[in-house]
């Protein structure tokens, strides 16, 4: 019995390390790949669902959700910015500098240049500096620590079982996707996020893990806090087509709010770049605590601003100062390095342009007071479309959490004149990638390269190889017994050597020759063998698994351009 138990093992092993690594190196979607993100993706909206009862209780404790004060010195919540940053602060110094970095930005340059491999010890940080700094009323949204989480949450489990990196790579966006919908309930916006800001393209086999995962997130979500749409209260109606030209003009201007807040946040983003981070913490708490003292509502997320957007008879004198307030306060905490996402933010006050422009017009044109609702969707949807260059997902994301598909054709109309005049007029691009630059890191990778990250090694490599020992007299004898296979030989200072015959004139002048070749592990993808073998654009490199000589194949150069040839990448 216990032989069988001890084989069944051993074939399960076997599976792990050979058959299940060479599905998952392949570009194809597969049962195999279906089922790890899956089980990853339990793991990531574990994590973020712990992230969110713990921020619930955080809120409950200081009831910021509901400040309906000005003016009282007394009250002890006006303070609580000062004291996030002193928190978060503190917990930035208790953490490493070498894994300071955090934020879709740095998941974003992670995702392209290391197959989102994230460092497990850039997650604490992340959770508890997010945490305080949403706790504490800073203008922060909750995706951000939501996609680094879920990234790192995925990305360690897939290293930790040793996957192909290609493969890493999907798991990492998978965890991205669940991080996403089990923050807002929003599973089809999730998957329409990371291929349209995460990855930037698509590919069919990524679909299907990416589309588990966030369908694992919403249900995750829906389980502890129920099926909840967070703006459903939000009353949109249809609009007639005779107020679209009436939208045109709101999207222009739209378009030109946007571009000013993408610009100026990233002018305080690259100044605070130079201040100690004690330092910029302390003047983003300053100014959060002073917006607070007279427009408590202009703080948080955004939800406090978009309920008064969408009050009744809301003043516009108090629109237009929570729409000062709410940049203000959103520019100081994201440009100073405050912990969070953006998406927030920008829908408070995309809600808040939307419900100005609404008042201002309803003045000329009093038919358009009934669709103020629909205005304010309008303008979240064109701010988070245009900030982050990512208008499907912005309209994607607002009509799973509105639940109302009558914003769909006026959000779309709007957009797009904001999108061209941001993009075309003042040169706008994602604040995402902008943020990149600021980090000093880079981003950019050839289209070749990035073609070879889809394929891991252990789908193209050749099986067919001897190993011969240094000493053995017979190694031309055994070469030419070959038949097609590569021959490898492990020389005295334990480097390995490729062995291969020089015909001459004829058959008994063959000479022996050999050459040195690198090794990789067979979780690397064919972007790695590239960057070997395309020095001299010859060669081979072999494939070794957990130990360097345990070999398990031989990659050439010549099948390298093969793949590339046929366009397998």
């Amino acid at each position: 019995m216990q032989l069988r138990i001890n084989s069944a093992i051993q074939q399960c092993q076997k599976y792990l390390n050979t058959d299940l690594k060479d599905k998952l190196a392949q570009a194809k979607i597969s049962v195999q790949l279906c089922g790890l993100a899956l089980a990853f993706a339990l793991v990531a909206s574990g994590v973020i669902i712990l992230f969110r009862l713990l921020l619930l209780w955080l809120n409950q404790l200081t009831q910021t959700q509901e400040w309906q004060f000005t003016g009282n010195l007394g009250d002890w919540r006006v303070l609580l910015p000062l004291l996030g940053a002193i928190l978060i602060w503190f917990v930035a110094v208790l953490g490493s500098k070498r894994y300071k970095r955090m934020g879709i930005a740095y998941v974003m340059q992670r995702m392209k240049l290391h197959y989102g491999k994230i460092p497990l010890q850039s997650a604490p940080g992340q959770f508890f500096q997010a945490l305080f700094a949403l706790a504490t009323n800073f203008s922060v949204g909750r995706e951000g620590p939501a996609i680094h989480l879920g990234a790192v949450s995925a990305s360690v489990m897939a290293e930790k079982f040793k996957l192909p990196d290609n493969s890493v790579r999907i798991m990492c966006a998978s965890g991205i996707a669940a991080g996403i919908a089990a923050t807002f309930n929003a599973p089809l916006a999730a998957v329409i996020f990371v291929f349209e800001v995460i990855l930037r393209e698509y590919k069919v086999h990524y679909f299907f893990p990416i589309m588990l995962s966030a369908i694992c997130g919403a249900l995750s979500s829906q389980l502890v806090f129920g099926n909840i749409h967070e703006y459903d209260q939000i009353g949109v109606s249809h609009i007639p087509l005779s107020q679209y030209p009436i939208l045109a003009l709101c999207g222009v201007t739209l378009g030109c709010i946007a571009a000013l807040f993408n610009h100026t946040l990233l002018k305080v983003t690259a100044k605070g770049q130079q201040h100690p981070l004690i330092l910029r913490l302390l003047i983003a708490g300053l100014i959060t605590t002073i917006i607070g003292f007279f427009l408590p509502q202009a703080l948080g997320s955004g939800d406090l601003a978009i309920s008064h957007a969408i009050s009744e008879h809301p003043s516009l004198a108090l629109l237009v100062g929570l729409l000062l307030g709410k940049i203000i306060a959103t520019i100081a905490a994201i440009g100073l390095g405050i912990p969070g996402g953006i998406i927030g933010p920008l829908f408070g006050i995309g809600a808040l342009i939307g419900a100005i422009l609404a008042v201002v017009s309803a003045m000329l044109f009093p038919t358009i007071t009934p669709y103020v609702g629909l205005y304010t969707i309008i303008g979240m949807t064109a701010m988070m479309g245009v900030c982050l260059s990512a208008p499907l997902a912005a309209l994607v994301a607002l009509l799973e959490l509105t639940n109302n598909a009558a914003i769909i054709l006026p959000s779309m109309f709007v957009t797009i004149p904001a999108f061209l005049i941001a993009h075309q007029a003042f040169n706008t691009k994602s604040l995402f990638y902008k943020q990149i630059e600021l980090m000093g890191l880079d981003y950019k990778v050839s289209s070749v390269k990035l073609g070879l990250q889809k394929q891991g090694v252990r789908a193209v490599m050749d099986k067919r190889f001897v190993i011969v020992k240094d000493n053995d007299e017979l190694l031309l004898e055994v070469l030419k017994r070959a038949e097609g296979r590569s021959v490898l030989m492990q020389n005295n200072q334990g480097q390995m050597e490729m062995l291969q015959i020089e015909l001459q004139v004829t058959e008994e002048m063959s000479t022996l020759t050999r050459h040195p070749i690198e090794g990789l592990v067979d979780t690397a993808t064919l972007k790695e063998v590239y960057d070997i073998l395309s020095k001299e654009r010859r060669g081979e490199v072999f494939i070794y698994q957990d130990k360097r000589d345990n070999v398990v194949g031989v990659i050439s150069w010549v099948m390298l351009q093969k793949e590339i040839n046929q366009g397998q990448i």
